[in-house]
């Protein structure tokens, strides 16, 4: 057995080393791998999904560890590849409920990141994880998703790019423009009274964003 403590390796190498354990069958790097990975992947479903975050993260997981013995990469690679699963989990759970037109599902979040030193990442990262998220849904939806990606899973454009099928070009524009975005949103003044909030805006089929992608 391989025990894989944050004290002996760190960050995405300790990841690495929790991944080929687990790989090998270690119950207890499998639980490392999840403890590493589940609460950024959590909060890009949640984005995604909102409610039923919690039921797709499980189906996610499911595969994962399904086709764990096949997967092949760093920790990098491995938020890639969970967030490619989560996205496509999410994609088949919000199509089963509009073919039977049961209950609304907002299709209307998705994101990525840009570099550490992005002034505008270490404001998010200042937010409270609520207000960072409900911040991030009224972005355009290519900038959204780009912003969840490479902000919230911690993914570098090319790897994003892969879970969206886009070029790592067109990531890293979105995700700097919901960036600078979400910047010019943190400098607005916070409404302090009820009375002073504008009226939420009504998700809706229509106005809500359109969820693509490739299978």
């Amino acid at each position: 057995m391989v025990t894989v403590t944050d004290d002996s390796v760190d960050g995405a190498d300790a990841l690495t080393v929790a991944i080929a354990a687990a790989r090998g069958g270690d119950d207890d790097a499998f639980r490392t791998v999840y403890r590493l990975v589940h609460p950024p992947l959590l909060r890009y479903l949640r984005t995604l999904i909102r409610a039923d975050a919690e039921d797709v993260a499980s189906e996610t997981w499911l595969q994962i560890a399904r086709d764990l013995r096949s997967f092949r990469g760093d920790g990098d690679a491995f938020r890639g590849w969970a967030a490619t699963i989560g996205r496509h989990r999410a994609l088949d759970h919000v199509r089963y409920h509009q073919r039977r037109a049961t209950v609304a599902v907002p299709t209307e979040e998705f994101a990525e990141r840009a570099a550490n030193d992005d002034t505008s990442i270490d404001a998010v990262d200042a937010l409270g994880s609520e207000r960072a998220l409900s911040l991030i849904q009224s972005l355009p939806a290519d900038q959204a998703e780009a912003v969840l990606l490479r902000v919230i899973m911690g993914l570098d454009a090319k790897t994003a790019a892969n879970v969206l099928g886009k070029r790592a070009g067109a990531v890293r524009t979105a995700s700097y423009r919901g960036l600078r975005r979400l910047a010019m949103l943190l400098t607005e003044p916070q409404p302090t009274d009820a009375a002073d909030r504008p009226p939420s805006r009504a998700v809706t089929p229509t106005s809500a964003w359109t969820l693509k992608g490739t299978r």
